[in-house]
């Protein structure tokens, strides 16, 4: 077929060719009145003539065709002819070659129309055929012979391999599990925060179930066209239908499982039809034994209800960040095949990066083993390694950034109180104090968790607006005014204070309530609309008591400077100096100053040394 409409194709080019070229030859004919015709005839520039009733046709001795009109009475025209040695026929190549030129050019004419209404219907033909596509499903299946990932390539997360692999193990044999009366999990949805290997897990299912697998996105069902969605989920459940025992995973679910229209503002019909469409292939009237569907998301809070019941996605695996140990497993598997240098402790790295993904883990090795190609050096040292973690949390340096001297004492100050207070309430581990400008912040304090945290006590939660809020208290305290440096410490204090009473109920005045229900349109996000389940008078009691926390701890933070007024003033003189002191700078600069403890701070500070309400 392919070899015809090429053949076809050719056809029409010489067609179109011969008959420009034809057409060119025709224009060549002149037409001649009959004076002409004589005169022409008399200074023997006539080689042949060919009459036909009441028309002539001839060539000139340059070889160009003419044509004439002849009048009633040619009495003289026949012996002016021969007179003149002129070759005079009834029936020769002339005429013959200007009809068959007449007859091609009209041939050609409707050849080039009969092709042009061919490719006409062709094309019709191949849109019609695209349109019928257009509702195939987008599915690709995965193929078994490119590189693998298989659940020894996923580090971390047991937990989660260990249900999948019972998955694969029921299509594998279920005889083993019919024999007690269990049945296949219709679907297993994988949620988590981004970047912590939802899809990585996915593939390495791929490559160790040994049945087809085919796998989609989310947004590829839904289009512009009205049942095109639908129409996709019906077409690849047919393809599943096909080739079970098979596997379906669907990557970002929330593009098209999000709650369905919930009365207010408008609704989207298209991604409704494809939503029921795919409730109904999971868990219809038709049963689909031998598919799994196997999903990703990391909004599980907007999917649709019916999604998430029993008899579709059966199983729901959480997928979180790493603790210590499994960032170091995943550190370990990213730095495999790099030349490390002896000094980088892998265990140091895990701990220090509490909270970082799968993901932020392998952009940080990445970008550790950028910096050390830039410094020409043969290993990935530890250094790269801690400023690959500076680069990520903060973003690159910027030195090349003009600051004048007084804006640069501003800023020893204001991260000074930063380290100092971190110090003497041991909140965090300080690592690095600099004023060099990374990212958006011209100054910055690097204190890291040194273990993974999942609950936090109030006395915490108030130490930790204490150290945000010692920067703008050492501003105050060393300059008499503050600055615009820390409206973001200010932003993360008093949300943190609103949090503590409205929804940790840590407020000895409201007591142990949560106030503020966060609701709203689906389309919108549920974190746009809070619920306001609470009267104006306790609205104003929650502003107040609020302002009385914030205002504690920020008191609290000026009474720990002012008593340690020296050594704050030579953390700034030192940070001045050297621009950036790391954890051991500072040990040694309170040791020179000679602090006092923290058990002795806390009592000249606040009795207790609770700082609680």
């Amino acid at each position: 077929m392919k070899a015809f409409r090429w053949l076809f194709a050719i056809s029409i080019i010489v067609a179109l060719l011969t008959y420009f070229i034809v057409r060119e030859q025709m224009n060549r004919v002149r037409e001649l009145r009959y004076d002409q015709f004589i005169k022409e005839v008399v200074q023997h520039r006539v080689k042949e003539v060919e009459i036909s009733g009441q028309r002539a046709f001839g060539l000139l001795t340059d070889e160009t065709p003419f044509t004439v009109q002849l009048p009633d009475r040619l009495e003289n025209l026949e012996r002016i002819l021969l007179q003149h040695q002129v070759a005079l026929k009834f029936r020769g190549s002339t005429i013959g070659a200007i009809q068959w030129q007449q007859f091609i050019l009209s041939f050609l004419l409707m050849l080039g129309f009969i092709g042009f209404l061919f490719l006409i219907f062709r094309q019709m033909q191949a849109g019609n055929q695209q349109a019928f596509n257009f509702a195939r499903s987008r599915a690709r299946r995965y193929d078994q012979n490119q590189p693998r990932i298989t659940f020894e390539d996923v580090a971390d997360l047991e937990e989660a391999k260990e249900e999948l692999r019972e998955v694969i193990d029921f299509l594998k044999n279920p005889q083993r599990f019919q024999a007690l009366g269990a049945k296949v999990p219709k679907g297993v949805l994988l949620m988590g925060p981004p970047g912590s290997g939802k899809t990585l897990l996915a593939r390495a299912v791929a490559g160790e179930a040994g049945v087809p697998f085919f796998h989609v996105s989310g947004s590829e069902f839904v289009e512009m066209f009205v049942g095109v969605g639908a129409a996709r989920v019906r077409d690849l459940f047919d393809q599943a239908k096909a080739n079970r025992p098979c596997i379906i995973f669907v990557d970002e679910l929330d593009a098209v499982g999000r709650l369905r229209f919930a009365g207010l503002g408008g609704g989207h019909d298209e991604r409704e039809q494809t939503l029921n469409q795919m409730l109904v292939e999971m868990d219809g009237l038709e049963q689909n034994s031998g598919i799994i569907i196997i999903a990703a998301t990391n909004r599980p809070d907007v999917l649709d209800p019916a999604l998430l019941r029993p008899g579709r996605f059966d199983r729901r695996i959480v997928i979180d960040h790493p603790d210590a140990k499994g960032r170091e497993a995943i550190l370990k598997v990213h730095l495999k095949g790099k030349p490390i240098a002896e000094d980088v402790d892998i265990e140091k790295l895990a701990k220090q990066t509490a909270g970082f993904s799968g993901a932020d883990l392998a952009n940080m090795v990445n970008e550790a083993a950028i910096l050390a190609a830039r410094k020409n050096k043969t290993k990935i040292d530890m250094s790269d390694f801690l400023e690959a973690l500076e680069k990520v949390i903060a973003g690159p340096e910027r030195k090349s950034r003009l600051i004048t001297e007084r804006e640069k004492q501003i800023l020893a100050y204001h991260e000074s109180g930063h380290a100092l207070v971190s110090k003497f309430l041991k909140v965090r581990e300080v690592t690095k104090v600099t004023i060099i400008p990374r990212g958006l912040a011209l100054g910055y304090t690097l204190n890291l968790p040194q273990e993974d945290r999942y609950l936090m006590t109030k006395h915490e939660l108030l130490d930790e607006m204490t150290v945000l809020l010692a920067g703008r208290a050492a501003e105050e305290i060393v300059f008499g005014e503050v600055t615009t440096g820390a409206q973001n410490d200010l932003e993360r204090v008093t949300e943190l204070a609103r949090r503590m009473v409205c929804e940790f109920g840590m407020s000895e005045n409201l007591g142990p309530v949560t106030l503020g229900r966060k609701a709203g349109p689906i389309f919108l996000g549920r974190d746009i609309v809070e619920d306001r389940n609470y009267s104006e008078t306790v609205a104003s009691e929650i502003d107040k008591e609020v302002r009385y926390i914030v205002e504690k701890c920020y008191k609290r933070a000026k009474e720990i400077l002012q008593e340690n007024r020296h050594t704050l003033d030579a953390i700034a003189q030192r940070l001045l100096e050297k621009e950036t002191l790391d954890g051991d700078d500072l040990d040694e600069i309170l040791k020179e100053t000679g602090v006092k403890t923290l058990t002795e701070v806390q009592q000249t500070v606040g009795g207790d040394g609770n700082g609680s309400n």
